[in-house]
């Protein structure tokens, strides 16, 4: 969850929440990547979560990056992040349940983008191992229970996970115990910001089957593929979703406006304090008449921290979130830009994009998204799978890959980052199906060697 920004201009009308909005186009030549991913902290001795305190918690991981040049980010006496001294925008948060998230800075290039993450992983091993941590890429917590995992001292998440009790049954399942990676993507006009969410929400679900990653809980089979995004569906049905009205006629930024004006406040941000204003609608904030607030006059920077707590498949601020993917190991973490920059970042190849799935229906979008969690890419769609759909979807991100024409310096362009998932499409077997055999095969019915096999 991202580091607040600051933005004290007032605002003075609707029109000014339409014009944050639109302010995010840029021209094509200007369109950057911007990866984020999350990952398990634990100890290397036991497997347990990494408490925030102590020489080895997560504040003295946060205090060791610094030598890489991090900058702190305090939040009063507390460590809560790291800003990039370069000012390249990158930053780690502090996420609710120790949770280690990189977002990274805008590149121009896939290339630059997996370097960005290697150096990153590099970075967190090394200050991770003088102090007995590890890092873990998956969907959510293997074997962990909430009562397992310390909350990070961060004054927004006091306030979320007071509220998540009342909004759903798996809200701080979601804040607690799951980790994704996502990308960032730009957009040029209105008209090329409606095309990109609506190909990116109906094909979000496509990206989770490929990805799917978490299919343990407590420490055994779940009975689901990504247990990451089965938590989503039942979270806060007023900031989730698959937003159907992205799809009707004469949607554009004022349509998403006023979605975000009446999702329900989780806080105001005031002097380095949070304000609890759970339930209250920033259309109320916006009219002077929030509890607490009553008169006072909201600025950019509160529009903009309310628009982080939205979590819909891919939502829009001032560019674009595709949010749909268990975390993985490192290969895969570059695959999921990969895929998402090939079928958007090329005109042609988001036309075939849209032509794809211009006639699904909302309840064969919504279908899918139900059902996938389960089933993966086996889910059954118009008398095929959801693996024919990730096939023709690879294909696109291959195609449009390959008309950007970004190399390496070494002949190998943009499309080796597709790779990792190549063998998973062409299967049709998930990361967590895989991991489901080894945990009935040669780990005998127990998730520890996870920690072994599978960290960073």
């Amino acid at each position: 969850m991202s580091i607040l920004v600051a933005g004290p201009e007032p605002i003075t009308s609707r029109d000014d929440l339409v014009n944050y909005l639109a302010s995010g186009e840029k021209p094509k030549s200007d369109w950057r990547i911007g990866t984020e991913h999350e990952k398990f902290s634990f100890r290397l001795k036991d497997h347990t979560a990494v408490p925030y305190g102590g020489p080895d918690g997560i504040r003295a991981m946060l205090e060791g990056l610094q030598r890489f040049g991090w900058q702190p980010v305090m939040e009063g006496e507390t460590l809560i992040g790291l800003v990039c001294e370069e000012g390249s925008g990158a930053n780690i948060s502090l996420e609710p349940g120790g949770q280690f998230e990189l977002s990274g800075a805008p590149m121009e290039v896939l290339h630059q983008t997996c370097g960005e993450v290697h150096d990153h992983l590099a970075q967190v091993k090394e200050v991770g191992d003088e102090l007995g941590i590890g890092f873990l890429g998956l969907g959510f917590t293997p074997d962990w229970s909430r009562a397992d995992i310390p909350q990070m001292p961060k004054g927004r998440y006091g306030i979320m996970t007071r509220y998540m009790q009342k909004t759903g049954k798996m809200g701080l399942d979601m804040m607690y115990r799951s980790c994704t990676v996502q990308v960032n993507l730009d957009f040029s006009s209105e008209a090329d910001m409606v095309k990109k969410l609506r190909v990116s929400l109906a094909l979000q679900p496509i990206v989770t089957a490929i990805f799917a990653n978490s299919p343990f809980t407590e420490g055994k089979p779940n009975g689901f593929l990504s247990m990451r995004s089965e938590v989503w569906k039942d979270t806060d049905g007023d900031r989730t979703g698959m937003l159907p009205f992205v799809f009707e006629d004469g949607f554009g930024y004022e349509r998403y406006v006023d979605y975000a004006l009446d999702v329900p406040m989780y806080f105001v941000y005031r002097d380095g304090t949070y304000h609890d204003v759970t339930g209250l609608s920033f259309r109320d904030f916006l009219d002077g008449k929030l509890k607490g607030f009553e008169g006072e006059v909201p600025t950019i920077g509160d529009w903009s921290n309310h628009l982080t707590t939205l979590f819909p498949e891919a939502r829009i601020k001032k560019y674009m979130e595709m949010r749909g993917a268990d975390a993985g190991p490192w290969s895969r973490i570059c695959a999921l830009p990969a895929i998402w920059v090939g079928v958007l970042y090329d005109g042609g190849v988001l036309d075939a994009a849209w032509d794809m799935v211009k006639d699904w229906t909302a309840e064969e979008r919504q279908r899918l998204r139900d059902e996938v969690p389960k089933l993966g890419l086996k889910t059954p769609f118009r008398g095929g799978t959801v693996q024919d759909l990730a096939r023709q979807m690879l294909d696109l991100a291959q195609e449009g890959l390959k008309r950007r024409g970004a190399g390496d310096g070494t002949g190998a362009d943009e499309r080796i980052f597709l790779s990792s998932i190549e063998e998973i499409v062409e299967k049709g077997k998930t990361p967590a199906e895989e991991l489901l055999d080894l945990y009935h095969g040669r780990w005998n019915g127990t998730v520890a060697p996870i920690y072994d096999e599978f960290a960073f």
